[in-house]
């Protein structure tokens, strides 16, 4: 059995000078001895400035593990970070709490889940957006408020001015995460990541939380990476996505090579789980079958055998490594599958008629 992950360091698709983020090897893991457990596992990928880079897959996958330990927030005891996070050419995991709280805001800032955890309900929405001004560009109060005003209406929040003495609970949960947008870029940091930014709001809230953030990102230039389970978000603004399964990443692609060929079975499966308005009437989804609890151990095979339809006797018997895939189906694509799908599952899925039901 291959037991030994793969550190082979494969360029990124944007490709063209140097890479922003470089993310190598990067493992995380809780607890210590018997009882480890591994989120993140020798996860390897590139953001190149101005690019938007989508970390994909379901709840458990290891995505948001990813971006806090890029960020350094995860808990100082009782988990394991190794690799290397480079950002412009440092390395973010040898830098000291103070080092990087110095960066954080003003180089690259983070875009949380949920905006009403997120900020502090007893301080004025006013006075959270101005301190991150004061505390990175040493502004003072006043210019620091009207600056504040300034940010909350670049992100669309009416009124702003009155919106800058109110609590996060008079705010909507849309409003909300425009004012978390607005702390975030309030420095104009190089580097934007958001953590499905969109999961607790409605869907017209979402679409316009999405077009703010390819605006954003268009206008100054920051490079994003954008981590969720929805492909209808990867597909509107992505330009390279990396898939993640048990903890490692199986597929890499640029978005419209990923959509018009999947090459991973999973890939595959998250794709024919998604309604379509395009599609005809009766077209059935086809859920992934299983939970990311039926993985296995990465170094007895593949995690996902257990739950993929593609299965063959080597997926349980030898790790896949991540490798270049076909370069006739994309520039650049990697994959991790020992039996890779060759159609696209969405023109293979039965309609209700044709399985009977």
């Amino acid at each position: 059995m291959t037991t030994q992950a793969s550190t082979t360091a494969y360029p990124s698709g944007a490709g063209g000078g140097e890479p922003l983020l470089s993310v190598r090897d990067l493992t995380v893991t809780f607890g210590r001895g018997g009882r480890a457990f591994t989120a993140v596992d020798h996860v390897s990928f590139d953001v190149q400035p101005g690019q938007t880079v989508g970390l994909v897959g379901e709840s458990g996958c290891g995505k948001s593990v990813t971006s806090l330990a890029i960020m350094q927030l995860l808990p100082s005891r009782g988990n394991t970070v190794s690799g290397t996070v480079s950002f412009a050419g440092e390395d973010l995991l040898s830098l000291s709490d103070a080092q990087m709280r110095d960066r954080r805001g003003r180089d690259l800032a983070m875009i949380f889940q949920d905006p009403l955890s997120s900020l502090n309900p007893v301080v004025p929405l006013g006075t959270q957006v101005a301190e991150v001004l004061q505390r990175h560009k040493g502004m003072k109060n006043a210019p620091a408020q009207k600056r504040a005003a300034e940010l909350l209406d670049k992100v669309g929040i009416p009124d702003p001015t009155r919106r800058l003495k109110e609590y996060p609970h008079q705010l909507s949960g849309g409003m909300r995460q425009r004012a978390l947008i607005a702390m975030a870029l309030a420095c104009e940091p190089r580097l934007l990541i958001a953590d499905e930014p969109t999961t607790a709001l409605d869907v017209t809230i979402q679409a316009q939380i999405l077009a703010l953030l390819k605006e954003l990102v268009q206008d100054s230039g920051t490079a994003l990476i954008m981590i969720t389970h929805d492909l209808g978000v990867v597909a509107g603004l992505c330009d390279e996505v990396n898939v993640l399964y048990g903890g490692r990443i199986v597929e890499r692609a640029g978005r419209h090579d990923l959509f018009a060929r999947p090459r991973h079975p999973y890939t595959g499966g998250l794709l024919a789980s998604i309604p379509r308005l395009t599609e005809e009437r009766g077209r059935r989804l086809t859920p992934v079958p299983g939970s990311v609890a039926d993985n296995i151990p990465w170094d007895h095979g593949c995690a996902f055998a257990p739950r993929c339809a593609s299965e063959i006797g080597v997926c349980r018997e030898r790790t896949p490594e991540l490798v270049p895939d076909r370069p006739e189906l994309g520039a650049d694509r990697l994959l991790r599958c020992h039996n890779p799908l060759e159609s696209n599952p969405l023109d293979d899925a039965p309609t209700t008629e044709e399985s009977g039901a």
